[in-house]
Parts: C-alpha cells; sequence; structure tokens
C-alpha cells in the first residue's frame, strides 16, 4: 500500500499526459466526421447512381470491416507501398494517421444515421415548401434539419460514447494514448514494472468522461423536445 501511494503521483502524470492525447483524438475526430459524414449522406442519397452506389459500397466496407483494421491499414500500408511513410515520424505522425482512420470510420457511421434522420422527415413538408416557393437548399436548412437534428441525438450520442472507448483502438499503431500509459507500468515504465492497478484508474478516466458526455447529450435531447 505504501508502495502504490510513492508511486501514484507518477501513474497520474503519466496517465493524464494519456488522456490529453485521447480527449485530443476525440475531438479531432468529432470536428471532421460531423460534417464529412454529412457530405457522404448526401453523397448514398444522390440521384446520380454512380455516385449514390460508390458511396454506398465505401460505407459498406468502412462499417463492415474492423476499426483497428483500418488503422493499421492507414498506417502502414502508404510505407509499404511509396517506400516511406507519408503521415512523418514520431507520436505526431501516429496521431495524424489516427484521426483520418477514426474520422473517416465515424463519418460512415454518422452519415447513415443522417441519413436514416432525413428520410424519416415526411416528404409531404419538402412538397409544400416547393409548393410556396421555397429552394431545396432552404427547405433542407429551415424544415428538414431541424427536425432531422432532434431525431439523431439518441443514436448519434450512442455512437458518441462508443468514440470515447474505441480511441483506445489507436494503441494498436503506438500512439500514447491513455491506456497504453496504463498499460506500460505493467511492462516497466519510469520505475514502475508489474503493476496492474493503474489500469483501474483509466477505467475511471473513461467512466467520469463518458459519465459528463451522457448528461451534456442528454440535456441536449431534452432542449430538443419542442419537436415533439
Amino acid at each position: 500500500m505504501e508502495l502504490m501511494l510513492e508511486q501514484m503521483p507518477i501513474v497520474i502524470r503519466s496517465l493524464n499526459v494519456g488522456f490529453l492525447q485521447t480527449l485530443k483524438l476525440f475531438f479531432v475526430t468529432l470536428l471532421g466526421a460531423v460534417p464529412l459524414g454529412l457530405v457522404i449522406a448526401f453523397g448514398s442519397m444522390s440521384r446520380f447512381r454512380p455516385i449514390s452506389y460508390l458511396t454506398k459500397i465505401v460505407v459498406w466496407i468502412i462499417r463492415g470491416t474492423p476499426l483497428m483494421i483500418q488503422l493499421l491499414i492507414i498506417y502502414y500500408f502508404p510505407g509499404l507501398v511509396f517506400g516511406t511513410p507519408i503521415w512523418g515520424g514520431g507520436e505526431s505522425g501516429r496521431f495524424l494517421a489516427a484521426s483520418v482512420s477514426f474520422i473517416f470510420n465515424y463519418a460512415c457511421y454518422f452519415s447513415e444515421i443522417y441519413r436514416g434522420g432525413i428520410q424519416s422527415v415526411p416528404v409531404g413538408q419538402e412538397e409544400a415548401g416547393l409548393v410556396l416557393g421555397m429552394t431545396r437548399s432552404q427547405i433542407f436548412f429551415k424544415v428538414t434539419l431541424l427536425q432531422m437534428i432532434k431525431r439523431i441525438v439518441p443514436p448519434m450520442s450512442n455512437e458518441i460514447i462508443t468514440l470515447v472507448k474505441d480511441t483506445s483502438l489507436a494503441r494498436i499503431i503506438a500512439l500514447q494514448e491513455i491506456i497504453w500509459a496504463g498499460q506500460a507500468f505493467m511492462k516497466g515504465s519510469q520505475g514502475i514494472s508489474g503493476a496492474i492497478w493503474p489500469m483501474f484508474f483509466t477505467a475511471v478516466y473513461y467512466l467520469i468522461f463518458s459519465g459528463i458526455l451522457t448528461v451534456v447529450l442528454g440535456r441536449l435531447e431534452k432542449k430538443l423536445d419542442y419537436f415533439r
């Protein structure tokens, strides 16, 4: 117990550094995947069939394969083909590759949620807007989008909570996120080895962050109740 208390400041400091990397990957993924998902949704609903079919095939591939495999392919494949890593070296290169993988993966999942939300709005509302002289873009932003947001909040919330935990997969390409930091003390790090208790502390970080997001997203859902 005394040894654990002595090691605690070292472990917490290391976990904080790893958690900052986890947070950075989480927010970068959201910033990129939320708008890209909408673009992909429009592609899958396009009336131009080649674009629609191509988009649906890409979404099917991304959703049908593990994110871990996508991380490995995106990080290692360009270097094996071109003979030089395109992501650069070090932690920044691994973070860039992880960000691209996560953004594209979650954008494909978000696109299906967007598509379902858009298509759930009655077609009659679009027809009524056209009769009133509104353009299709005006109908989307002033009529469809607001109703869609209300309907997609619950499934989007689930995906966002899942993203918190999925960030741990980035350690497969040696990105030093929080689980990497906790696991390092089992193998040997900063004079500490064979210690499994830091892994329990990583779970606490995830629980707290997921709890905060659950509360925030729950309040957002309540604020959108006026669409009922």
